[in-house]
This record gives C-alpha cells, structure tokens and sequence, in this order.
C-alpha cells in the first residue's frame, strides 16, 4: 500500500466513500449523511496511490475543530489508513489555529481513537441509530 493524505476539493469522491460506508454498510439515511456542512469545510483524502480509501471532514468553531465523517473502506481497514486521517486531520486543525479537536466517536471505535491521544467524555447517544460517545485531544 501507498498512502498519502492530503486535502481535497473533490467532493464526489469523499462523497462515495461516505455513501459507501455510511449508507451502504452501516445503514445510515442519505439525509442523515449528506448534509449542508460540506461547503464550508475543509475535506481529507486517504489514497492508497491514486485510488481514494478513505475520508475526513474538518469544521472549524472558534479555537475547536470539529473531525466529522472520518471512513475508511473496508479493504484498508487495519492498514493505518484511519490513523493517517486522524493525524492530518490534527495537523490541518493545529494549522489553522485550534486549540482543541472534537469529534463524535461510534461506541466500538473509541479505543480506535484513544490510542490517537482522544479522551471520552459526555454520556452515550444515538447519531443515525448509531451508540457514540464525545471525545476531545487538545492540540
């Protein structure tokens, strides 16, 4: 494998893997997905080559930034493809000013991103019938 991350203006590929993950896999509602926050957001790319495997999405909210939609096509599950999102997606976020990263975790995936310096906080909730938890690193 040959991955790199970078940051992205094609929406239609982010989009597919989203559609890919979340909707087709996990069973998410398109309307759930696809919302109205993607034009203002700064989009990364995982590429295995030249070929898209993986996604994140950046929000910015005063000194937070918010990690949103982060996916990784099964095939490069276990690759360390998810851990270079994450890691960009700290880097562009610390670049940009944040003091903080926030993000939204599905329950199974939090010592996915405990590991990756993420701290649990807040109680459980249902995002898209999905169990999640809060977690926060500071920058």
């Amino acid at each position: 494998m040959t991955l790199h991350v970078t940051e992205t203006d094609d929406l239609a590929a982010c989009h597919a893997l989203r559609r890919t993950v979340f909707i087709d896999e996990q069973g998410v509602s398109e309307a759930d997905e696809m919302d109205d926050l993607d034009a203002g957001a700064v989009h990364l790319l995982a590429l295995d080559g030249d070929r898209p495997i993986g996604t994140a999405r950046l929000l910015l909210q005063g000194d937070t930034g918010k990690i949103t939609r982060v996916c990784v096509l099964a095939e490069g599950r276990g690759t360390g493809a998810g851990a270079a999102l994450i890691n960009a997606a700290i880097a562009s976020l610390r670049d940009r000013g944040a003091a903080q990263a926030k993000l939204g975790s599905q329950c199974h995936a939090i010592g996915f991103y405990e590991r990756l310096g993420f701290e649990v906080y807040g109680p459980v909730y249902d995002d898209a019938g999905i169990p999640h938890r809060d977690m926060v690193r500071r920058l």
